[in-house]
């Protein structure tokens, strides 16, 4: 493969390497991005996600100068307020609480930087509305673990499907990565699926 054909995931996600080898693109390096995510002061969510996955895809296409690289960023938020990726089962319970009867937005930033310094981005934004939970319904979901570690304290392509009254917007892009939206872009920047 020319080295200007390889692709770098600057993400540990494994759900993100799935959603890549649905449209049949296998990235020949995975090399994640350690960056601090904090909000910066006065950052919109949709700012936010934005801001990470090109920080995250400029970072790693400083490592890999001959090859595409691909970074996302996945937040939650209800207004505003962004949603911690849950490290407990606290936050987790938190989130849900928050989640419960409302809908919320799913904002994913992708980024793509090519060989030679072509950079390109875009922003997901989905729309979903969670079921009002009883006490029961989040005491499950927790006993699950599946929303450690995860934005917004739940994963979609998981239990907390049964959740989801409604969702206006990508799918993929709630799991972590909007898969019309990166095939676009890696596309737009001369990346050609083998």
């Amino acid at each position: 493969m020319p080295a200007q054909q390889r692709l770098v995931l600057a993400s540990a996600s494994p759900r993100r390497l799935d959603l890549l080898r649905q449209i049949g693109v296998v990235p020949d390096a995975v090399d994640a991005a350690e960056l601090d995510e904090s909000p910066q002061p006065d950052e919109t969510p949709r700012q936010l996600a934005l801001r990470l996955a090109c920080a995250k895809a400029s970072l790693v296409a400083a490592r890999w100068p001959d090859a595409h690289v691909l970074a996302a960023d996945t937040v939650v938020a209800v207004g505003r307020r962004v949603l911690p990726k849950a490290e407990d089962d606290a936050q987790v319970r938190s989130c849900l609480q928050l989640l419960s009867g409302r809908a919320h937005r799913v904002l994913t930033g992708v980024a793509v930087c090519a060989p030679g310094g072509r950079t390109a981005r875009r922003l997901v934004e989905t729309r979903v509305h969670f079921k009002r939970l009883s006490a029961s319904d989040v005491e499950a979901y927790l006993a699950s673990g599946e929303g450690v570690g995860k934005a917004g304290g739940y994963a979609i392509q998981g239990r907390a499907g049964a959740m989801v009254i409604a969702l206006q917007g990508s799918y993929s892009g709630v799991v972590g990565l909007p898969l019309y939206e990166t095939a676009s872009l890696l596309e737009g920047l001369g990346f050609r699926r083998s």
